[in-house]
């Protein structure tokens, strides 16, 4: 009885380490190292996200966006800063991770110093198009930001750059910060 337990353990002992072993292989056999010098395509085309954030809520009600974005261009022209409008809904997972990495250093710092920030929720697809339009997006995905002056002229609307957001790094958001910070 005694060797059977013996037996059981080392063949569990074995198992754990093939496991552990695969665990830190992708499916094409890189190391987990490897895979995060993959580009944003490759990762995507293996189902590789970069991170896995919780759903958290970060994006208001959809009736807030009028007043929320007149907020913060009367903050952005007192502070000097410019207007990021992000454009998503909780629902998002890729908006989601945008949230994670605008919380991150530096990006966290990049954004209390040179921007004020308002989050548009965009409902399932149907709310608050009209201020996307009025900045020139088109919101073929999302999140999508737009950059604003203090005075509300559009300097930059996205595209759908940053709609495949699980898939890019962090250092993504962390040049598109110092791109467009004033």
């Amino acid at each position: 009885m005694e060797t059977s337990v013996r037996t059981r353990i080392v063949a569990a002992s074995a198992l754990f380490g093939t496991i552990l072993a695969a665990a830190a292989c992708s499916p094409l056999g890189t190391s987990v190292h490897a895979a995060q010098q993959l580009t944003p395509e490759q990762r995507k085309a293996m189902h590789q996200p970069v991170i896995h954030p919780q759903p958290r809520h970060i994006y208001p009600d959809t009736t807030a966006a009028a007043g929320d974005l007149q907020a913060a261009l009367k903050k952005a022209k007192a502070e000097h800063k410019r207007v990021i409008v992000d454009f998503g809904g909780d629902w998002c997972g890729d908006c989601q991770v945008l949230d994670v990495y605008f919380n991150q250093a530096p990006n966290d710092a990049l954004l209390a110093k040179y921007f004020v920030k308002v989050n548009v929720n965009i409902g399932h697809e149907d709310a608050n198009l009209d201020i996307a339009k009025r900045f020139g997006m088109a919101l073929k995905g999302v999140p999508a930001l737009a950059v604003l002056d203090a005075r509300g002229k559009v300097l930059y609307a996205q595209g759908n750059e940053f709609s495949d957001m699980r898939y890019m790094e962090a250092q993504s958001v962390t040049d598109f910060l110092n791109k467009w910070k004033a």
